[in-house]
This record gives C-alpha cells, sequence and structure tokens, in this order.
C-alpha cells in the first residue's frame, strides 16, 4: 500500500513539473473536438508550381496524414461520413483551416472514450 501512495505522490510531482500552458491545453483539446467532427474546417489542396487550387473540402472534417498521403474524413449533414484522399507530393501541399472558433477549456484537459473501445464485443450462447 506504501508503494501505491509513493507512485501515486511521484506521479503527481512530475505531472506539475511538466505542466502545460494553456495554449497546449486548448489546443489539444481543439484536436480532440476535431476528432469527434466537432470543428468546422476548410482544407485546401494546391499546386505549388502552378499555384493553382486542386481542390476545397468544406465541413465538419478530421484531417489525417498517412505516409504521402493525406485522409480528410467528412461528417455530411445526415450523420454519414465520407473519406477524401489526395496524394502529398513535391508539388502539391494542403491547409486546414478552422473557420468557427471552438469554445473550449484552457484549464483543463477532455478525454473522451468511446464505449466501442471500453466495451468488449461478447457473444452469449
Amino acid at each position: 500500500m506504501k508503494k501505491l501512495v509513493l507512485i501515486i505522490a511521484l506521479f503527481a510531482i512530475v505531472m506539475q513539473l511538466t505542466s502545460c500552458t494553456d495554449a497546449d491545453v486548448a489546443s489539444q483539446n481543439i484536436s480532440e473536438d476535431a476528432e469527434m467532427f466537432k470543428v468546422y474546417r476548410r482544407v485546401v489542396f494546391y499546386n505549388g508550381i502552378t499555384n493553382e487550387y486542386i481542390l476545397q473540402i468544406q465541413g465538419y472534417c478530421s484531417v489525417e496524414t498517412e505516409n504521402e498521403r493525406l485522409a480528410v474524413i467528412v461528417k455530411t449533414d445526415k450523420g454519414d461520413f465520407v473519406k477524401h484522399y489526395l496524394g502529398l507530393s513535391d508539388n502539391v501541399t494542403y491547409f486546414s483551416e478552422q473557420l468557427i472558433p471552438s469554445k473550449v477549456s484552457t484549464k483543463q484537459y477532455k478525454v473522451i472514450f468511446k464505449p466501442s473501445v471500453i466495451v468488449p464485443d461478447v457473444d452469449l450462447k
């Protein structure tokens, strides 16, 4: 029991020493909201040589980088999801812009548990 108390005390001390700024906490919380499709974004892909836009996606988006391509998952008005891919290269790049401000806490982190991950899939016979 004493070891457990000591471990918890050491963990608390380490967490205080590595405290984050308000900007770090807000950034993390906005990222969490974006992954839950709560952030309205515009993602623009453009050609750096011709300076032309190739594609623009606007909506509640989650942006994921996968090797040399980018996956943008969009939640539609009906609650369905659409996934778009674009290959990135030396001349094709993108930027993601948040269009509507987020109201997130700078005092605490957000932790989101998905029930499908926590509760195991059990077959009863």
